[in-house]
């Protein structure tokens, strides 16, 4: 039975009103005025309240905006005279769930019953409403929480598997297995940078690719350069972000055009940068990666085994992008695709 709170300053009323909600179907406490009445809430816990307003002390505003600023305050209806539309209104803007205007006889406490039932189900349709939310931001919390430890596992993963490729290539003697093995662990590399991004990040379905592109050239420059060949790999990179799967299409896109760059580019001990470029052109964006090499022949017999030539055709493709080759006097390979 829903427990109401009904303050009016007219005992008569409150009595009759009393009686007459009780036989409605509600626990009715009654107060005199607006101060009793607020104790009262304080001291007790009630689904609702009936206010009137005008009354000794404060008025049914004043009161309404001190029960508006308790810790939890129920709904109030707000009880009027007939000539009082703007009190009504002025309630309503204040906070009252509803207002009931004044009337003798029975249909009076029919409406109050029936402000009385609309407000509580609009109570409980809001509270319904707050608890989903809660539970769908606790849900998306944990579920947030268990990608991130999944990408976490997964760059730890890779590590080791690069870890274990690493460890191939240390006991093979061909050149040709080298270099394969090399390329892979690269490839591996930008993968796993990838799931670092995510695991170090508050947005798990997207990469802010200045951010991703950074570290995955300093591990590029690093893999490919020797004390006699030194390699440099520059960035420079619009704040674009892209979903994951079409993050790790362009970081494979980057790992093979800089090794390519780096192997083939320049030659014996001769030192060599490369240039990584992303740019956002809405809604685009166009990924380049130069040097300052013979250039780029796409007619020409590929120099190695051509895994990455068609890896980079493969990755375009699942980017549904344009892949166009640059003049100048070196290699510019440039990818443009939705972003």
């Amino acid at each position: 039975m829903p427990r109401v709170l009904y303050i009016d300053d007219d005992e008569a009323l409150r009595v009759l009103t009393s009686r007459a909600l009780r036989r409605r179907g509600f626990d009715v406490e009654t107060a005199g005025d607006a101060d009793s009445g607020v104790s009262r809430l304080v001291e007790s816990h009630f689904d609702l309240v009936a206010i009137d307003h005008y009354m000794p002390g404060k008025t049914g505003l004043e009161a309404l905006s001190v029960i508006a600023a308790l810790a939890a305050p129920p709904p109030v209806v707000f009880v009027t005279g007939s000539d009082e539309t703007a009190v009504a209104i002025a309630a309503l803007k204040a906070g009252a769930s509803d207002y009931v205007v004044k009337t003798v006889g029975e249909e009076f406490f029919d409406l109050l019953a029936s402000s009385f039932h609309q407000s509580l189900e609009r109570r409980a349709l809001v509270a319904a409403k707050e608890e989903a939310e809660r539970a769908l931001r606790a849900s998306n919390e944990r579920l947030a929480a268990m990608v991130k430890e999944a990408n976490h596992r997964v760059a730890n993963s890779l590590q080791i598997l690069s870890a274990f490729v690493n460890l191939q290539a240390a006991g093979v003697t061909s050149d040709e297995a080298k270099s394969a093995l090399k390329d892979t662990q690269q490839r591996i590399a930008a993968i796993a940078q990838v799931h670092r991004r995510l695991y170090n990040s508050d947005d798990i379905a997207s990469i802010d690719m200045a951010e991703y592109l950074q570290p995955l050239a300093e591990e590029l420059a690093a893999t490919w350069s020797t004390p006699t060949s030194p390699r440099k790999v520059t960035v420079k990179a619009d704040p674009v972000r892209l979903p994951t799967d079409k993050a790790v299409s362009v970081g494979i896109i980057v790992t093979e055009l800089v090794g390519n760059a780096c192997k083939y580019a320049y030659v014996g001990a001769e030192p060599g940068e490369v240039r990584i470029r992303l740019a956002e052109e809405k809604p685009m964006f166009r990924l380049s990666v130069e040097d300052d090499g013979p250039g780029y022949d796409p007619k020409a017999k590929p120099t190695g085994t051509g895994v990455g030539t068609r890896l980079i055709r493969a990755m375009a493709q699942s980017l549904n992008a344009e892949i166009d080759h640059g003049n100048g006097p070196g290699a510019r390979i440039c990818v443009t695709a939705a972003l």
